[in-house]
């Protein structure tokens, strides 16, 4: 006779189950886009039964907004400005830059599929889309948190336009390894991105002050 499980043992189960359904997400999200993402395909690639999945999540949009919220919660965790004891500002944000671009490297999920929404205008707006705007307000305040917080002199004004540029500028170059893939190199390529960044905030700073 098969002993009912525990509760807790319930709870390991359903976590793995879910765990196991957003990797196939990211995978067939990766390989076909949103469009080209199903349960059908989601069921297949991760072995449990379609409604297993319904358990989880009410219906595709609400898996992939789990699958960006999950990857952006792996990226955030690189996006903390080292203390001073690390260097220069330039230093310290150029480390962070780095750390971004690592972590994008290997949970490119939320940015890839986020990005696909964002372009798109739908009469009903996916919740995946929902989610990614409100996690790049998210990414933007952490920017211009640090852009005040290394350049004290900069107004408002001058710490809205860096975010924007800075956000623009990595989207940027997020496209442009995915369209060209490991030639690009996405470390060294932030990194270069968030000096120009910082000599820019620099700059306006100094304006403001003369």
């Amino acid at each position: 006779m098969t002993k009912p499980q525990t509760p807790r043992k319930k709870r390991a189960n359903g976590v793995e189950s879910r765990q196991r359904i957003l990797d196939a997400a990211v995978e067939i999200s990766g390989e076909r886009g949103y469009e080209g993402t199903s349960i059908a395909a989601v069921s297949a690639a991760c072995g449990l039964p379609a409604s297993s999945i319904y358990w989880h999540f009410k219906d595709k949009d609400d898996l992939i907004a789990a699958v960006i919220e999950r990857s952006f919660d792996t990226w955030l965790a690189a996006f903390e400005l080292p203390d001073e004891e690390y260097g220069t500002p330039l230093e310290r944000v150029t480390a962070v830059a780095g750390n971004v671009a690592k972590s994008l490297v290997d949970a490119p999920d939320f940015l890839r599929l986020g990005l696909m929404l964002a372009l798109e205008r739908r009469p009903a707006e996916p919740r995946g889309r929902t989610v990614f705007l409100q996690v790049r307000d998210i990414a933007g305040a952490k920017i211009a948190e640090m852009a005040a917080s290394l350049v004290p002199d900069l107004d408002q004004e001058s710490v809205q336009i860096l975010t924007t540029y800075a956000v623009a500028g990595a989207d940027g170059l997020f496209v442009q390894r995915e369209i060209n893939g490991d030639a690009v190199d996405l470390v060294a390529m932030f990194e270069l991105h968030a000096q120009l960044v910082h000599d820019a905030a620099t700059r306006m700073a100094a304006r403001r002050k003369a």
